[in-house]
């Protein structure tokens, strides 16, 4: 098979079809390891699924390690040398933990790790096992094959990205920072999957940006006294109003560039203008951009009381806040200004992030996947929620979002991401092994 594309090494019809067997292979495997991770530090299977990811890459000829975060908590990082080592290096990672799944909800076990239907079935198919298994795909072909990457590669496949990644990414970074020297720009979930758009054009949207998140524990303090009597200082009365304020709280849209770019090659590519108050001429595209034209902020928690008789002192509500990149102090001050007097906020903030969507790895990104599908349009989107990225991003790492998979119309993989009778098609695990392939293979300098 012939290079379509200058720059971008193609996988022989011969290695293409070994990638796929590997790949559908390390998918089912992946999944059988139960990784729930039920948040506030419990989880099950990290371990013993990093150790394994650890044998599969010292049998490839590599020297992984696998790092213990806490007991039972453990990522498995190795660096691939590449052929020039003074090129700036890549990090792929990819996290083995997944949300935990009810069996009685399920068609099949969630992790039986099934192949049936032209699917691998299972807890993670495509959140993120597939990708791990890609890599691990890919660390094979480099052992059968002989061919080395033209930089250095570092893969992390980490605990923790379904929580709050303390015992994952956040620990590699702040404890083992010293495994990244070198890299300069990294790739993971989500992004690089086929959206069907208007007219039969595909997209392989590539996440270039991601909301940062502010989750802000929201106090009302009020008097506390009995039920049977009127109570003016009601702290449950204060916090329903506050959620009501952020209820009805608009939102101004602000365009930032990534969102721009992504509708600015949208617009070209249907040929006309899309305005972002009418998104329904994207189609299955539009869940790209809607939530990502503005901030937000959802009540997900309430707490107050004791009991029925009597009215408490303070009263709590958890809210989940979601920032754009360069809004920060514009959310803050309207977070604030919403929740006014008697009423104090604590929380956890990770930044929002951006990545170059110019850069020369953005252009081998889309250069590899249209050596494997010619028709692609590629673009860079913004994440409405997070990832690892943001970690990683604390050492100055540019991340991308870039899972490649293609799927036909219909498919709706947003329905199983977290959902029930998650599955991920073989033919796309198939497709994403080649274009991963072809990408870590190629010299992002050649696109500078």
């Amino acid at each position: 098979m012939s290079d379509p594309v200058p720059h971008t090494p193609v996988p022989t019809a011969g290695e293409a079809a070994t990638l796929a067997v590997d790949t559908v292979a390390l998918c089912s495997r992946l999944i059988r390891f139960d990784t729930s991770n039920f948040g506030g530090g419990e989880s099950r299977g990290e371990r013993a699924c990093a150790e394994w990811v650890a044998e599969q890459l010292t049998d490839a000829g590599l020297q992984p390690v696998v790092l213990e975060s806490a007991p039972g908590r453990a990522s498995t990082v190795v660096r691939i040398p590449g052929t020039d080592p003074t090129a700036p290096a890549l990090l792929v990672h990819g996290h083995l933990d997944v949300v935990p799944a009810e069996p009685s909800d399920w068609s099949g076990h969630p992790f039986s790790g099934e192949v049936r239907d032209g699917a691998v079935r299972g807890r993670g198919a495509l959140d993120m096992k597939d990708m791990d298994a890609m890599m691990l795909a890919f660390a094979r072909h480099l052992a059968r094959t002989g061919r080395r990457p033209p930089r250095d590669l570092v893969m992390a496949f980490v605990a923790d990205e379904e929580d709050t990644g303390r015992y994952g990414a956040r620990f590699l970074v702040e404890q083992h920072p010293h495994l990244f020297e070198g890299v300069d720009a990294a790739i993971s979930e989500s992004g690089g999957h086929s959206v069907h758009l208007p007219g039969g054009g595909r997209l392989y949207p590539v996440a270039a940006a991601e909301r940062g998140s502010a989750w802000m524990t929201v106090t009302a303090h009020g008097t506390a006294g009995h039920g049977s009597r009127r109570n003016e200082d009601n702290a449950l009365v204060k916090l329903a109003a506050v959620i009501r304020r952020f209820a009805e709280h608009q939102w101004p849209v602000r365009l930032v560039p990534t969102v721009e770019a992504l509708l600015d090659g949208l617009s070209r590519h249907l040929g006309h203008p899309i305005d972002p108050a009418d998104l329904s001429p994207l189609g299955d595209a539009a869940q790209l951009v809607s939530a990502t034209l503005a901030n937000s902020v959802n009540p997900t928690v309430l707490r107050a009381g004791y009991k029925h008789n009597v009215i408490p002192s303070e009263a709590v509500a958890a809210l989940d806040g979601r920032i754009l990149p360069g809004t920060e102090a514009e959310f803050f001050a309207t977070v604030d200004a919403l929740l006014g007097p008697g009423v104090t906020r604590t929380g956890d903030h990770q930044a929002p992030v951006h990545a170059d969507h110019t850069a020369p790895d953005f252009a081998a990104i889309a250069a590899a996947l249209r050596a494997h599908d010619p028709d692609a349009l590629v673009l860079p989107y913004c994440m409405s929620g997070g990832t690892d990225a943001k970690a990683f991003a604390t050492l100055g790492i540019p991340g991308y979002g870039f899972v490649p998979g293609r799927t036909p119309a219909g498919f709706d993989a947003w329905r199983y991401v977290h959902g029930v009778d998650e599955h991920v098609l073989t033919d796309s695990l198939a497709f994403g092994a080649r274009v991963l392939t072809s990408y870590l293979l190629t010299d992002p300098r050649s696109f500078a």
